[in-house]
């Protein structure tokens, strides 16, 4: 088993960046020597782990409150609420988390609900700027760390839905293709792992279904991730040749009807898990954006009334 992936079994509450700053600094070794990520462990080695509190997150600037506009916004996402949970439907175009150029974000816009140091709400797993969809947020730490175990043990249920170029063969299949992260033009990305890169590689999969055409210029997916890789859907559509329309980053270049916009057309639409408290089951569905709603009505594409076409 790799590290980074040891430690994300058993401290599910450090965060990726969190852990690759122990690396760098040398907190981390394994047999009294500096550790990497991809280092695969032995049985019998001794791993050192610096002291690790159950909330071992870099403390957050005290949240501003938010504005009547903001409370607005996160309310019209809210898909499913309970005393723990949170699911929201996430725009296309916000980040769920800051960076150097971001300023806005749900993971911000989420602290400002907050009223003390342990009901700060918490992403549980993450989705692409662009990408829109369900995203479940936990609203106590406690809670994060649970769910976090249920994306790790994948019992979690994912099902996407995208709008492809051409029409995959066969219509149902799946891609196995590992996958190593690089640098573009375009920023970091993430491609098939060659071979020698087994040492860096992270295992990827994703079955795969087309629900519908339109000819064969463009195809509905329904894409059911059974990893949860970076850009893991973008890439494998693009390495088998069906790149996701709108999407710049890996390459999506088909021309379009005048009516559908170049914008991404991924959407995580339904989500299925076993409550970590009630053992009930969640099942909750993302309704599509406008701009993929328009582009599945000029392509002549029904989505049932049940909304559960391709979800079987």
């Amino acid at each position: 088993m790799r590290l980074d992936r040891w430690f994300r079994q058993r401290f599910p509450q450090v965060t990726q960046g969190r852990l690759q700053k122990l690396l760098r600094t040398g907190q981390v070794r394994i047999d009294g020597a500096r550790a990497k990520a991809a280092d695969r462990l032995s049985a019998g080695q001794s791993i050192r782990v610096p002291p690790i509190a159950e909330d071992d997150e870099r403390p957050a600037p005290r949240p501003q409150a938010l504005s009547e506009s903001d409370r607005r916004f996160l309310h019209s996402m809210v898909l499913y609420e309970d005393g723990e949970l949170l699911i929201l439907n996430k725009p296309s175009g916000i980040a769920v988390q800051g960076g150097t150029r971001t300023q806005r974000h749900i993971d911000g816009l989420l602290a400002g609900l907050a009223t003390g140091a342990d009901d700060r709400p918490r992403l549980v797993h993450r989705l692409d700027r662009d990408t829109s969809g369900v995203l479940v947020v936990a609203k106590r730490r406690s809670m994060a760390a649970r769910m976090g175990k249920l994306f790790q043990t994948r019992s979690v249920r994912k099902i996407y839905w995208a709008l492809v170029t051409g029409v995959p063969r066969p219509p149902q299949g799946k891609v196995d293709a590992a996958l190593v992260k690089a640098q573009s033009p375009e920023g970091e990305r993430v491609r098939a792992a060659r071979a020698g890169e087994q040492e860096e590689a992270q295992s990827a999969v994703t079955h795969y279904s087309v629900v519908d055409h339109a000819a064969q210029k463009f195809a509905w997916m329904s894409l059911k991730p059974v990893t949860g890789r970076q850009h893991q859907l973008r890439a494998h559509m693009a390495i088998i040749g069906h790149p996701i329309v709108g999407d710049q980053k890996y390459r999506s270049e088909a021309e379009l009807p005048e009516a559908i916009e170049p914008r991404l057309h991924l959407h995580a639409r339904r989500i299925t898990f076993k409550h970590p408290s009630t053992g009930k089951q969640i099942d909750v569905t993302a309704p599509l954006p406008a701009h993929m709603k328009t582009s599945f009505s000029v392509l002549g594409f029904e989505v049932r009334t049940d909304g559960t076409a391709g979800e079987g």
